[in-house]
């Protein structure tokens, strides 16, 4: 089991936990009336946060009995996935809030989603 990336993936799958309960009772008050849909883009940055915090931790199990770099780019791609993809969609929600200019954080997500596929991908050639 690789220590490092179970502690990453009990943060991560915490944190997302965290997350959904803000947008389940503190997003909506926070939140103008005609911006209510951003609840479901912080919501599904929150449930592609937490897959991926649960693949991680499969990967670090993993680790006990396939010790391959190929385990460590896929651990890799689904944390920086994490960060790109349901980061971006908390910042858009934030910005949203602020009543900021969201333009440049729309080509980030799907970089995220990128890396999320890649990370799927290595883990099934691991």
């Amino acid at each position: 089991m690789h220590k490092g990336l179970l502690k990453i993936a009990a943060l991560l799958g915490g944190l997302s936990v965290a997350l959904g309960a803000f947008a389940a009772h503190g997003l909506k008050k926070k939140l103008p009336v005609d911006q209510l849909d951003m609840v479901n883009v912080f919501q599904t940055g929150v449930q592609y946060q937490m897959y991926h915090a649960l693949a991680l931790l499969v990967v670090a199990i993993l680790f006990e009995k396939f010790s391959s770099s190929l385990l460590r780019w896929a651990a890799n791609c689904f944390i920086a996935g994490i960060i790109l993809f349901s980061g971006s969609l908390y910042l858009l929600t934030y910005l949203k809030m602020q009543g900021a200019g969201t333009k440049w954080v729309g080509p980030i997500t799907p970089i995220g989603g990128l890396f999320f596929m890649a990370g799927w991908l290595l883990l099934f050639l691991a």
